[in-house]
């Protein structure tokens, strides 16, 4: 009678168990469907919710990661330990050097040129020893700062932030005029200092000799005095006009002359950024009839640059340092030059 019974047995529990897997393959794609249609977002569950779905989860074992959709599997190994009460083990490896002493290696750092060996050396002299060359390395290096020293003389955006005050750029520039001799080009010198912004420009010539250069040069020297401005360094780029007359005049009254290398426009960068502000704002405007007229627009828009116009590399502030109005209930006014060409928008008295 068994070998009847048992095949029948063995029969039920087969169906019983496909019907299983058909109602887990239905809720599976139901619950797919479902997830589809819910917005994307994480679903924080419940304590009383993470208490019934762990010993399920758990009682599937490793299979459940096939099968989950509102959790991941890191979850579920995560409420887990929280169950169990695991406690993780701490870092491995060496102790982090407290933050005073980190601080101090990225001061020291910042505002020095020294290399990782030099800091050493200045901390063993502040008493802190307990402190290898490899971990002023490793904290330079997760600060962004080179671990070796700087060797040499700087770069030039260094030279400049250092010697800005006394730091004096210059050029020419120059621009076509009409005259009964046809479209001359007609020339002027700017010089400018890197601190303060200060400009003073030349008058014209069509013929900018090395006499006449030199003539310029005093000019400048003479401002200079007057406006209690410091000229201890010029720097100039490499045109045959200059010679000798030029260096001449400034190194008589104790000012060096720097000549920039060939064809490095950038090392004179604040002196072409001016030229090339009073070319687009101001003379790009006008046809220019002689040496008068080219005198004139420049005289404008250099007091236009002193009086009235912000600078961004001074904060959006004027270079005479104008106080903001106290009231901004003043109507707004608007006083022009050039025939409009140049603006300067202030506060009437209230």
């Amino acid at each position: 009678m068994g070998w009847v019974v048992q095949p029948l047995l063995f029969f039920l529990a087969r169906c019983t168990r496909n019907q299983l897997i058909r109602q887990i393959e239905f809720l599976k794609v139901e619950n797919e469907l479902l997830r589809k249609r819910v917005p994307k977002r994480n679903i924080h569950l419940k304590a009383n919710e993470i208490a019934r779905l762990l010993p399920l989860a758990l009682a599937i074992g490793p299979d459940i990661k096939h099968i989950l959709t509102i959790v991941s599997y890191d979850t579920i190994r995560k409420w887990k330990r929280k169950a169990i009460g695991f406690v993780a083990r701490g870092p491995k490896g060496r102790p982090k050097k407290p933050d005073e002493v980190r601080e101090l290696v990225i001061r020291l750092a910042r505002e020095n040129a020294w290399g990782y060996t030099r800091i050493l050396g200045e901390l063993k002299k502040l008493g802190i020893d307990n402190i290898s060359r490899q971990t002023v390395v490793n904290i330079l290096k997760q600060s962004g700062f080179d671990p070796n020293s700087r060797r040499g003389p700087g770069s030039w955006d260094e030279l400049l932030k250092r010697q800005a005050e006394t730091l004096w750029q210059y050029d020419f520039f120059s621009k076509r005029v009409f005259s009964k001799l046809g479209l001359p080009q007609i020339f002027a010198m700017v010089f400018i200092n890197v601190a303060t912004r200060r400009v003073w420009a030349s008058p014209a010539t069509y013929n900018p000799t090395e006499v006449w250069v030199a003539e310029q040069g005093r000019a400048f020297i003479e401002f200079a005095k007057a406006a209690e401005l410091k000229v201890e360094n010029v720097t100039r780029d490499n045109d045959q006009i200059y010679k000798h007359a030029f260096d001449r005049t400034m190194g008589e009254s104790g000012a060096k002359v720097r000549r920039l290398a060939l064809c490095a426009p950038n090392t004179n960068a604040f002196v072409e950024r001016f030229i090339q502000t009073i070319q687009v704002q101001c003379l790009d405007h006008f046809l220019v009839f002689g040496e008068k007229h080219f005198d004139y627009l420049v005289q404008e828009y250099v007091e236009h640059y002193h009086e009235e116009r912000p600078h961004q590399g001074l904060g959006n502030k004027q270079l005479t340092c104008q106080p903001p109005p106290e009231s901004c209930q003043s109507k707004i006014q608007c006083r022009t030059r050039l025939g409009g060409v140049l603006k300067h928008y202030y506060r009437g008295a209230a």
